[in-house]
């Protein structure tokens, strides 16, 4: 038979709890240290591929900035310089040799009442309107005001500035009223 005796000096302690709570928490430890080990090495990965990305762009960039002040430098260039002013010269003139007189011609013809006619018209390009100044004779006042009023109504013509009024005094032409008009034309 045995005896069991405890000869020490204070009684025998149980450690058991302790150490299992205490291996949970580790456990619990090791896992959330795997967890953050993880989510740690992927954002590096993301990160890296964006880096990867952002050096690329940033090469583009510098690409496109250097392609640009080549650019730039040849449109400063004076003989560049030049040539646009010289093509700007061009354009201006073939705009003013565009000018849609088969159009104006036929917009005149249904607004001019009788008695009335166009003695001379001068276009002038002023941005993206047309500016005409027309010279018109006329056999009296009356016919006068009828193509005045007619020019009003017209959706074509608008601005209409009357510039001078006169009435010569030789008996060579048939008409005894002139008028110098200025108005803007649209060509839609």
């Amino acid at each position: 038979m045995k005896v069991r005796l405890n000869l020490s000096t204070s009684p025998l302690e149980s450690n058991r709890r302790f150490a299992l709570s205490a291996s949970v928490v580790g456990i619990i430890a090791v896992v959330a240290l795997l967890g953050l080990s993880y989510r740690t090495i992927s954002v590096w990965r993301s990160d890296k591929v964006l880096r990867a990305k952002q050096d690329s762009l940033e090469v583009q960039i510098a690409s496109l900035q250097r392609q640009r002040q080549n650019l730039s430098d040849f449109f400063e260039n004076s003989s560049t310089v030049q040539r646009r002013q010289r093509a700007a010269y061009l354009n201006s003139l073939l705009q003013q040799r565009a000018f849609p007189w088969i159009k104006i011609f036929m917009d005149l013809e249904q607004i001019l009442p009788e008695g009335v006619r166009v003695v001379s018209i001068s276009p002038k390009l002023a941005g993206e309107t047309l500016q005409l100044t027309v010279l018109v004779g006329a056999m009296n006042d009356e016919s006068k005001l009828k193509f005045l009023k007619a020019l009003e109504n017209a959706p074509e013509f608008s601005h209409i500035e009357l510039l001078s009024e006169t009435r010569p005094q030789t008996a060579q032409t048939a008409d005894r009223v002139m008028l110098s008009l200025q108005a803007q034309y649209s060509v839609i």
